[in-house]
């Protein structure tokens, strides 16, 4: 099948080089020249494992194509994928102006029937949006169809490739028999294709991202009440994760969410709640809990230093709001890094993917370390905000070795508390005792 993409960002990249994967002829469009020159000659724009592999060799076999060419893109497509931005605006709403600018273009090119797919995260409405605006110039058949992503960032190639479920809204006969053989190769193993209309399809994706980032925040709340009643954040979890009702994902506490579609999407449906005149309290919370979470160590590190952090050096290692992935979108570690520098404070950083995206945010602030321990030396503390896997098993000698103090504040909960008790750290993390309180 031939397929077009328009945007190539990540949603984008990555459904593009995964349906190419799958034997169609793609060819993913872009305004921006510079990003397709790169992408044309062999040069992938993000980092995701597994992606690049896929990308090249598809590129090679002559199956994933890129232009900036709108019409000359769509000429041949049986399906149109909009895999656009939808920032949030001011008002926490999702900014629908790159989708239905594309659309109206889209209205004025068609020349035959086409399948135009939503596929980056919308408003409940979207597809009748999008409808709209492609019918106010085209002369011929169309139908739009909401195909959400659910796309983890770290593991999106082989979320794509072997999906738990995907979701087709659609009240097209038509268009479901084309959505349904394009995915077919991708659910072999039986996991559904679950038909909807369109404006379920739009809200079942706001609200999975809503659960997850509410299962997040109920634990982080949990993590602080164990704190002042001396429980284990660690035990209550495996307590309750093991309920099948519940399950055990989404139940780690730490500095709360970030990147591009928790944050984004939590409040996009707020405000599209607020806008059918209901009040959804949960999710409000669910936003104010995570806000304050991102700067949970902070009161930690002022205790231990005396309120009072001229001066000091930090060590930090992970600036990615996840592992897996060099998305820097809502970062905790960026708000750490702010806090710390107004305080007086500087900081050395190691992070594995994306430091060169922190570099261009937040300039000379702070200073980059090439590798983890490098980032330790003359440090006064080490600062852990991102799970990587490299620092799940350091080298806690050459952590002793570099920092002044041996003291680690853990955003994370890598380690166990009884073993840096033993290493004689001073060691706090969320919703545990602390090792070896300061005298």
């Amino acid at each position: 099948m031939k397929i077009t993409v328009v945007g190539t960002g990540y949603v984008g990249l990555v459904t593009g080089t995964c349906f190419a994967e799958t034997g169609n002829d793609v060819t993913c469009v872009d305004i921006d020249v510079n990003k397709v020159n790169k992408l044309s000659a062999g040069q992938i724009t993000i980092y995701e494992p597994g992606l690049e592999k896929l990308f090249e060799r598809n590129l090679k076999e002559e199956r994933l194509h890129f232009t900036t060419d709108l019409e000359e893109g769509i000429s041949d497509a049986a399906v149109i994928f909009l895999a656009l931005p939808t920032p949030p605006g001011e008002d926490g709403s999702a900014d629908l102006s790159y989708i239905l600018g594309v659309a109206d273009q889209l209205g004025k090119i068609l020349k035959d029937y086409k399948v135009i797919v939503d596929k980056s995260t919308v408003p409940v409405g979207t597809a009748d949006k999008v409808h709209a605006a492609i019918a106010k110039h085209a002369s011929v058949e169309f139908d739009v169809v909401s195909n959400p992503e659910f796309l983890r960032e770290g593991v999106a190639v082989e979320d794509f490739m072997k999906p738990d479920r995907v979701v087709i809204g659609t009240q097209s006969e038509r268009a479901r028999k084309i959505m349904g053989d394009l995915y077919a190769p991708f659910v072999r193993q039986g996991n559904p294709v679950i038909y909807m209309d369109e404006k379920s399809a739009e809200l079942t994706k706001y609200a999975a991202n809503s659960f997850l980032a509410t299962k997040i925040s109920f634990m982080n709340e949990i993590a602080i009440l164990c704190e002042k009643l001396g429980a284990d954040v660690d035990m209550v979890r495996r307590g309750i994760g093991s309920d099948d009702r519940i399950g055990k994902r989404f139940l780690f506490p730490g500095i709360g969410y970030g990147g591009s579609c928790f944050p984004k999407d939590v409040q996009a449906l707020v405000k599209s709640s607020q806008e059918a005149k209901y009040d959804f309290k949960i999710l409000e919370a669910v936003m104010d809990v995570n806000e304050k979470q991102k700067l949970f160590l902070l009161p930690k590190i002022e205790a231990y230093f005396g309120n009072n952090l001229k001066g000091k050096h930090f060590a930090l290692w992970g600036l990615a709001f996840k592992p897996n992935t060099d998305d820097i979108r809502e970062a905790p570690a960026l708000y750490i890094i702010d806090a710390l520098t107004a305080a007086g404070a500087t900081v050395t950083a190691f992070d594995p993917e994306a430091m060169a995206n922190v570099k261009q945010v937040v300039g000379d602030k702070i200073k980059f370390a090439e590798h983890q321990y490098e980032a330790l030396q003359d440090a006064d503390a080490l600062i852990i905000a991102t799970e990587w896997s490299v620092f799940r098993t350091p080298d806690f000698d050459k952590i002793q070795s570099g920092l002044k103090n041996n003291t680690i504040f853990d955003g994370r909960n890598l380690f166990e508390v009884t073993r840096m008790e033993e290493l004689g750290f001073h060691y706090e993390s969320v919703g545990r005792q602390p090792a070896n309180t300061k005298p």
